[in-house]
């Protein structure tokens, strides 16, 4: 096979939402023959006019291409949708979104019924989807020599980052990093908060607290060190004992501002939790085995 013709693979793709479309778009405008299936009908004519094949069914858009990309609502909507399709020799990319647990069980299911899969994490959204150099890209996890086959094809809407061989990586990639995208937008809408009764110009507070957590992001690869090497102590600047104490002042003015503290209280517990255990030389990283279990 030459280069030429893994670049413009035929695929299926299953799900037309505003990702699932956004994807096929995408495809369809690098040359890759693309057949479509939608619940909704509707969904698959914009698509129809820019050339790809609609199919009847889930079945029949299966059927039509070895490399099937599903991207629907849930996981119980991918063993519905996939009910009546004959499964054997096919390879499917589940771009649904879903747990690692879900991930696992899926390309158990679809080993059984005779087909492979990879297991993808979107961290993008539509708009950024076949637009060059905008940041996003997708995990995938699963057996390495299936998604070096499909690579190319792969790498067509946005990035391909490979995560591992456990089909639950890609998964467990993308929602550790969206549970850390939780945490910040926690913090910014707290401070928010603390200026809001205040003439304090909120863009120019947003100005200010962007270089804040651009200053602070560095952290995060401290944090990946020390819990590799296991030392939490060297080189610490600002110890738990002090920020435990810092925790104080910070819960004392959002009572004087009106704001409730409760996007803040948890995380603050665990740290003072670590601190009575006798850790006050380290830094925050002892934290996250509080989180374990």
């Amino acid at each position: 096979m030459t280069d030429n013709a893994v670049e413009k693979r035929p695929l299926s793709v299953l799900g037309l939402g505003a990702m699932g479309t956004a994807l096929a778009r995408t495809w369809l405008a690098a040359g890759h023959p693309v057949t479509v299936w939608n619940r909704t009908t509707a969904r698959t004519e914009p698509l129809a006019a820019e050339g790809a094949t609609v199919a009847a069914s889930a079945a029949e858009a299966v059927a039509a291409n070895d490399l099937v990309v599903l991207c629907l609502l849930d996981d119980a909507s991918v063993g519905e949708v996939l009910a009546d399709a004959d499964l054997t020799g096919k390879d499917f990319v589940n771009l649904t979104t879903g747990s690692p647990g879900d991930a696992r069980g899926r390309a158990s299911w679809a080993a059984e019924r005779g087909a492979r899969l990879l297991d993808g994490g979107i961290m993008a959204v539509p708009p950024m989807i076949g637009v060059p150099d905008s940041g996003g890209y997708v995990f995938y996890s699963g057996p390495r020599a299936l998604f070096e086959e499909h690579r190319d094809t792969l790498a067509v809407p946005t990035g391909a980052t490979y995560v591992g061989e456990d089909h639950g990586f890609a998964a467990l990639h993308d929602v550790a990093l969206l549970s850390a995208m939780t945490g910040m937008f926690a913090g910014i809408h707290h401070a928010f908060a603390l200026i809001r009764k205040e003439d304090i110009a909120p863009k120019e507070f947003a100005a200010l607290l962007a270089d804040w957590l651009v200053a602070m992001a560095p952290m995060v690869r401290t944090t990946g060190d020390r819990l590799e090497s296991g030392d939490y102590t060297t080189g610490v600047v600002s110890n738990l004992a002090m920020m435990v104490s810092g925790n104080t002042t910070m819960l004392r003015t959002a009572d004087e501002q009106g704001v409730s503290p409760e996007l803040l209280t948890p995380y603050m517990a665990l740290m003072a939790r670590h601190l009575e255990e006798g850790h006050g030389e380290e830094d925050g990283t002892g934290v996250i085995a509080l989180l374990t279990r």
